[in-house]
This record gives C-alpha cells, sequence and structure tokens, in this order.
C-alpha cells in the first residue's frame, strides 16, 4: 500500500509513534529483537527445527462494514498499518491486517472474532463498535490470551463488570476510546453549564437509545444537572429501531425544554432533526449523535442539521486536539475523500481505532513480544505503561487495582473540564466547528435563530 501520509514533506513524521523502532533496537540489539518476536504469526523455521522466527505481525481488526463508522475505522487500521510498515514495522516484522465484518451483530462477531484467533492466530484485535458486540467476545478473546483493544463502544461495564471483576480472566482487553459513558455524562453536564452560561438555557430534556452504553449515561447526567442546579422535566428512553420522533419533539417542547440531550448511537436521528428545524421547534438539539458525525450528512438532511451538535472523538478533525489531529485527517481524505463508498473522514471510531495499533505497536516494543500465549502478561504491563498522543488525543490507561481498570483515562483542564470528548455543530454553510471545550474552540455555539 502506498504511504497514505505522503501530502507533505514533513507531514509523514508528525503523527508517528512516539517509541521508535530505532530506540528499541538500540536497548535489545538486533538479534535479541527477532528472537523476542519469535511465536507471532507467520512461517518460518530456524535451522534448529524449533519455531522459528515470525515474518508478520498480525493484527484483526472489527467493525460493521455495513456502517460508514465501520468502514472509516477499517480505512484508519490500514493507514496506520501503511505508516508502521513504512518505518520499520514492529520490531523490523512487517505488520498484516486483517478486517472481519461484525455486522454489529454479537452472534456474527463472536463467529468472525473465532476465525481471527483460531484461523488467523492473530497477536491482537482492535474495534468493535456497540457495547453489546464488545462484551460478546471478551469470554473467547480472553481464552486466547489475545490483546483486545476496543476502539468503538463507551459502556463502563465492560471494564467494571469484566475487567475489574474478574482480572486474571478479562486482562487482554483495553478500552482505547471514547471516554466511557460516566465521564460523557459529565462532560454533557459541564456543557450544559456552558449553554447556561451563554444562552441562558436550564432546562434540558434526556432522550437516549435503550442500549448498554446509555444506562449509567441517563442516571448519571440527571444527577449531575440537578447538582448544577438544571430542571430536568424528561428522561425517556427510546427502542433502537425507532423512526418515528413526532411525539417526542411535541413532548419535549410541551415541557418548556430549552435544549433536549439526546444519545443516539443506534437510532438514526436524521429525521428528528429534520422536523426539529422544519417545525421550528423552540430548543436546541445538543448531546450525541452517531449518524450526525457522518461527513455527508449535512447534505443528506438538506442543510436541517444547521444548529444540530454531538460529541465525537477527534473531533472531524475540525481543531488542533493534538499536533497529529489534522495531519491524519488530512492524509485521510487525500486518500478516501474522493471514494465512492462514505466517510470521507475518518469519523470518531476511525480516530480511535488508528491510534489503538500505534498503542499496541509501542507496547509490543517496550514489552519485546507479541508472544500472547506465553507472555500476556509483559504485554499487559507495557499496555499500562502507556501514554500516547494520538490523532484523538492523549492515550493513558486506568490501572488494575482502579475502578475503571483498563479504561481511558479523561484527560482534564485546569478548570477540570474534560477535553478529550469534544462537541462540534453543523453551521449555515455546511461546515463543522468545535464550539466546545473552550480550549479546542473553532467558533462560539450558535442558537437556532428562531429561538429569539
Amino acid at each position: 500500500m502506498a504511504d497514505p501520509t505522503n501530502t507533505s514533506s514533513d507531514r509523514s513524521t508528525a503523527y508517528t509513534s512516539d517509541i521508535g523502532r530505532r530506540s528499541f533496537i538500540r536497548a535489545t540489539g538486533a538479534g535479541a529483537a527477532l528472537g523476542l518476536f519469535a511465536g507471532c504469526s507467520g512461517d518460518g523455521a530456524d535451522s534448529g527445527g524449533g519455531a522459528g522466527i515470525a515474518e508478520t505481525v498480525t493484527i484483526g481488526h472489527l467493525a460493521p462494514l455495513n456502517n460508514p463508522l465501520g468502514v472509516g475505522s477499517k480505512r484508519s487500521a490500514e493507514m496506520a498499518v501503511a505508516e508502521i510498515n513504512d518505518n520499520g514495522g514492529i520490531a523490523d516484522q512487517s505488520v498484516e491486517l486483517i478486517t472481519k465484518d461484525t455486522r454489529a451483530s454479537p452472534s456474527e462477531a463472536r463467529t468472525v472474532a473465532g476465525e481471527l484467533v483460531r484461523q488467523e492466530e492473530v497477536d491482537a484485535i482492535v474495534g468493535t463498535f456497540s457495547s453489546e458486540v464488545t462484551q460478546s467476545i471478551m469470554d473467547l478473546v480472553s481464552e486466547f490470551n489475545t490483546p483486545f483493544l476496543v476502539t468503538g463502544s463507551a459502556a463502563p461495564s465492560t471494564v467494571t463488570e469484566f475487567v475489574a471483576s474478574d482480572y486474571e480472566r478479562y486482562k487482554n482487553t483495553f478500552q482505547v476510546g471514547p471516554v466511557n459513558s460516566h465521564f460523557q455524562a459529565e462532560v454533557i453536564s459541564q456543557y450544559a453549564s456552558h449553554l447556561s452560561d451563554r444562552h441562558g438555557w436550564n432546562t434540558f430534556a434526556v432522550v437516549a437509545d435503550d442500549a448498554e452504553w446509555t444506562t449509567v449515561f441517563r442516571n448519571r447526567l440527571v444527577d449531575l444537572l440537578k447538582e448544577a442546579d438544571m430542571d430536568v422535566p424528561m428522561v425517556n428512553g427510546l427502542a433502537t429501531d425507532t423512526t418515528s420522533f413526532g411525539s417526542v419533539l411535541d413532548d419535549v417542547d410541551e415541557m418548556g425544554a430549552d435544549a433536549m440531550f439526546r444519545f443516539f448511537a443506534h437510532i438514526n436521528g436524521g429525521p428528528m432533526a429534520a422536523r426539529w428545524a422544519q417545525g421550528e421547534y423552540e430548543f436546541g438539539i445538543e448531546g450525541v449523535h452517531v449518524a450526525s458525525m457522518l461527513p455527508a450528512y449535512y447534505q443528506l438532511t438538506e442543510g436541517t442539521a444547521t444548529y444540530e451538535t454531538t460529541t465525537q472523538s477527534g473531533a472531524a478533525g475540525v481543531t488542533d486536539i493534538t499536533p497529529k489531529t489534522v495531519p491524519f485527517t488530512e492524509a485521510y481524505m487525500n486518500q478516501y475523500g474522493d471514494a465512492e463508498d462514505p466517510p470521507s473522514k475518518p469519523m470518531y471510531m476511525g480516530f480511535v481505532t488508528y491510534d489503538a495499533i500505534h498503542v499496541f505497536k509501542n507496547a509490543a516494543e517496550r514489552a519485546g513480544t507479541v508472544d500472547q500465549e506465553n507472555n500476556l502478561d509483559s504485554i499487559v504491563d507495557a499496555l499500562l505503561q502507556t501514554d500516547f498522543t494520538g490523532a484523538a488525543g492523549r492515550v493513558q490507561f486506568y490501572g488494575a487495582d482502579e475502578t475503571y481498570a483498563h479504561d481511558l483515562r479523561e484527560e482534564r483542564d485546569g478548570d477540570g473540564i474534560i477535553t478529550n470528548y469534544p462537541l462540534t455543530q453543523w453551521r449555515e454553510d455546511g461546515s463543522l466547528e468545535c464550539v466546545y471545550p473552550n480550549s479546542l474552540r473553532t467558533a462560539e455555539h450558535a442558537a437556532p435563530p428562531w429561538m429569539g
């Protein structure tokens, strides 16, 4: 594969790994490095007839490929692997990527994850979108000691009810992003205070997917909003196959809410945004909406998405979360922006998947092995040492003895505001701006003009 980052003389090094191959080789010696990586996937035999030195490190990638989010993740994974191979691989071993389609189904995910660990004998797995899919394969991948770097789901239960509760069994699992929904609720409550300061909005309705990732979200957010002296007249969970929104919008309007915080990962809220704009409902639409992260969303809604916001890891690449954010986004767009199939930008899972593959590379080089069957503890210890500046933000993990063991640590500014889950807003000209937090803002949040 051609180098997708070769868009300028310095861009190809703007977001490379923070622990280089040469430093690893200097520390171990080339011969030792190769020996430590024996046991990787691939063929090869030594003169003594032993296991030999593997030629490749194989990374499995799981995503729903019927969803642009999954396609963006696949492409981002391919970019990460191409970049790593162009810079010497993992300790001089080339990297192979194998992507399997989960079809957003727990049963299908178990089938294809089984193929990765049994037939392909992958050295690590990255990906999965929904928490239900993530948790459905955790028993399987832990049985094979396969490092599992989650890049799309956000339910705290993945770590609290699995990793933290049965550490020896599930220590192979790490959540690279986004921040879990416990912290997402805190982000939204902080954002609510920002909207109160800016617009005088103090009454918020809460409407969410009836799904695993929103369980903690709904409960904690309501408590946090009330603690901040905000009114919450409505909390509603919607079936994930909901397609009609007239009654929901009418209920929010009748309750006098200044804004509706909706949290949709499974529900397509595009029809809701269209009805909201056409009816000029007297409240804002804020929160989390995965479908609205699609780069073509504004065009698909014929502009009715204007003023809608969503949080998203990577902020769609419109602001410098780190020095790597914009270069990675531009590199992706240069390679895939004209592709027939969306998305033309990585979307949030793409940012996190790209970072996760680099995180695994660095950890494998620190550990000196990808032989999880015999050296899982070394790989886990190396992952726990992670302090990586990625395209979506800084990656550090909670420790083994902490409540959110192996989960992504939230990043905070000097005022305690969480910064690694920013909010973007669609504007009248079809552009996307980062409106929160202030440290990453590219434009002020705009209220719909019909609200006065």
